[in-house]
């Protein structure tokens, strides 16, 4: 049996096929720039990677595209789709609808379209995905893996927004919180990396990428979260700007006068690293001209450190203690740097790094605290494409 995973986005779909008795990765891959000049297929398959440049105008075209390669008679790793028997899909916003994964039926779409207006970026091309993806395997079964189903164990003093009532019971404007699916996966990885039940630890995960989360997590679940209604909420992104003043935008309507939706992509597209270091929204490209004594990356460093520090320690406080502290995601994975950053100044909290050993950390699952450090520091890499494979495996019933 094969499970293949997908994450489609508005120009791109990520893909990952699946051995569903072993969990072996066979092929993944990706297709690129849909419906633009230079769009592409990349597969990587056992080690080997072809990318070719390729025209493909639309979503359905790139699912033909996939299937295409993965059935190859020179580089594929399926005889034939047949072989497929089920398929997992990243589902960003679920609203407070979906609680947890959920097998795909047309209720199911009904109410994923009805979440449209909470995500109108991310729901429309993961509906598309769902949508071209069920007309090639329309007797298989399909999941919906949702990033804000962690959350939902959240409680009211949480979630709620201070605004009248009237906004969450008529328009769902609550705290829904975002990269649920990296969380539960982080977690679980943490607890086993550390030997000690889930159930009975208190972790802050700093999910640190282009986008920015940072979770309170109590026992296996989700306390508290830093995104938001939006994405846009939480510590400063690589162009996100995170938490401001909301007065700001009516400053700027008002005052400056720009439209609501020149502000929209101001906050989420021109600002964050992008916009402070004013070269570049990587943080490798910014550390290291930054070492090179670029003023204004080093700012942009020292200002996305200190918004995780805040939420470091607010989350210690709402969860009354602490016994991990867990790195994961681009930034949090593979920049040492970064995590020594956010690390200098929090020994009151019982954390103490190895530097050694952080310094040496790249991209791997390891323990970076010292041995006497009260409070476990571990980087642990995510993958949420192989959690969204052991959910489609058991809502659809194919569990080995």
């Amino acid at each position: 049996m094969k499970v293949l995973v997908i994450n489609c986005g508005s120009s791109s779909i990520k893909y990952e096929l699946y051995e569903a008795e072993t969990g072996q990765a066979l092929a993944k891959g990706i297709v690129g720039c849909i419906g633009e000049k230079n769009s592409f297929i990349r597969q990587d398959t056992r080690g080997r990677e072809i990318r070719r440049q390729v025209s493909v105008s639309n979503h359905g075209e790139s699912f033909e595209l996939i299937f295409e390669n993965l059935t190859n008679r020179q580089n594929g790793v399926l005889r034939d789709i047949s072989e497929i028997s089920a398929v997992g899909h990243r589902a960003v916003h679920g609203a407070d609808t979906f609680i947890e994964s959920t097998l795909i039926n047309e209720d199911v779409i009904r109410k994923l379209e009805e979440c449209i207006l909470l995500a109108p970026l991310h729901n429309p091309p993961n509906l598309l995905g769902i949508q071209e993806s069920r007309k090639i395997l329309p007797s298989i079964p399909h999941v919906a893996v949702f990033d804000t189903a962690f959350h939902q164990t959240m409680p009211p003093k949480t979630y709620l927004y201070p605004l009248p009532g009237e906004y969450y019971q008529s328009f769902k404007v609550r705290r829904y919180g975002f990269h649920g699916t990296s969380c539960r996966y982080v977690s679980q990885k943490a607890a086993s990396a550390l030997g000690k039940p889930l159930e009975e630890l208190r972790m802050i995960i700093c999910h640190l990428g282009n986008g920015v989360t940072v979770t309170a997590v109590d026992g296996g679940k989700s306390l508290d979260t830093s995104m938001g209604l939006t994405p846009l909420e939480g510590p400063m992104m690589g162009t996100r700007s995170g938490d401001i003043d909301a007065g700001v935008i009516f400053f700027l309507h008002r005052q400056v006068g720009l439209s609501v939706d020149h502000i929209d992509n101001i906050l989420n597209r021109e600002s964050g690293l992008l916009a402070v270091s004013t070269v570049s929204n990587n943080m490798e490209e910014i550390t290291e001209e930054a070492k090179k004594g670029n003023e204004h990356c080093q700012l942009a460093m020292e200002m996305f450190v200190y918004r995780v520090k805040k939420y470091i320690g607010a989350y210690a406080a709402a969860l009354e203690g602490l016994e991990s502290l867990v790195f994961t995601a681009g930034i949090g994975e593979n920049s040492p740097i970064i995590r020594a950053m956010i690390c200098e100044g929090l020994e009151f909290l019982g954390l103490k790094l190895d530097k050694a050993i952080n310094k040496d950390t790249l991209g791997v699952e390891r323990i970076i605290s010292s041995s006497d450090s009260r409070v476990s520091i571990v980087v642990v890499p995510t993958n949420e494409e192989l959690m969204i494979f052991y959910d489609t495996l058991k809502v659809a019933g194919l569990n080995p």
